[in-house]
């Protein structure tokens, strides 16, 4: 496709030393009239894997998540833009409703429904409280979705009418215990520099009550309990994911 031909579905994904994963993220998305990668600071060999299926590379380094997520979407040349991170995976029954939503006369944004996957084991319930997603604003007009300024968890400016998707996006959240033990590290970790720029730390107590209104929104209000021990993980880990927080911002260094 050419800089003067119309693009109407941008595929964006947004990448930081994903070579593992990236290739087989990027072979899904044959379907949008372009694909556009941000690469973070990257590495490892995905700026070689990216290049294979597309020229719409953008390299750079950023702290902060939101603006590189809104560079892409200023990068991307679509009415529409569909948002893809590395670890996941379009089928081929959503890519089919992707294009024909962008093709309509639809307007505003819309919530794609995940399957999220530690390991081999889908767990579809109890996520939530900033541990996971169960469906997100995905796909949406150009103009009508900013990220905010957060290393992590950035805040969302949505406009325009909310439509929801039916089919899913698959989500290899976590490889096993170990690696979701590493990510709560890192979340939690951005997120103390997120509180410790805001100049509001919170308070120790109301963050001790969060570990059990957050528990038991993801163990009951999400059905974790569905899903077993792993839900009760989940529910744990999005406990714990405040206070942990506070404690980095408010006992280490920047």
């Amino acid at each position: 496709m050419t800089e003067t031909e119309s693009v109407r579905l941008s595929a964006l994904v947004v990448a930081h030393n994903e070579e593992a994963q990236l290739a087989d993220c990027l072979d899904r998305l044959a379907f949008a009239d372009e694909i556009v990668v941000v690469l973070d600071k990257c590495t490892d060999a995905s700026k070689d894997i990216a290049s294979r299926y597309t020229h719409r590379l953008i390299e750079g380094a950023w702290t902060i998540e939101g603006e590189r997520r809104n560079t892409g979407i200023d990068a991307c040349r679509g009415d529409w833009i569909l948002e893809v991170d590395a670890d996941e995976r379009v089928p081929t029954d959503l890519a089919r409703e992707v294009r024909a939503t962008a093709e309509g006369d639809a307007q505003g944004y819309f919530l794609i429904p995940f399957d999220n996957y530690v390991g081999d084991r889908r767990v579809r319930y109890g996520w939530g409280a900033s541990w996971g997603v169960s469906a997100a604003p995905r796909l949406f007009r150009k103009g009508c979705k900013r990220w905010g300024d957060q290393r992590i968890h950035p805040a969302l400016d949505l406009a325009g009418p909310e439509g929801r998707l039916e089919n899913r996006m698959i989500h290899y959240v976590d490889r096993d215990i170990s690696d979701m033990i590493k990510r709560l590290d890192r979340y939690s970790t951005a997120k103390a520099a997120d509180l410790r720029a805001s100049g509001d730390v919170g308070r120790f107590r109301s963050n001790v009550r969060r570990i059990f209104s957050r528990f038991y929104k993801c163990y009951i209000g999400r059905k974790g309990y569905r899903e077993g021990r792993y839900g009760f993980l989940i529910a744990l880990f999005a406990g714990i994911f405040p206070i942990l927080s506070y404690l980095k911002a408010t006992l280490e260094d920047d």
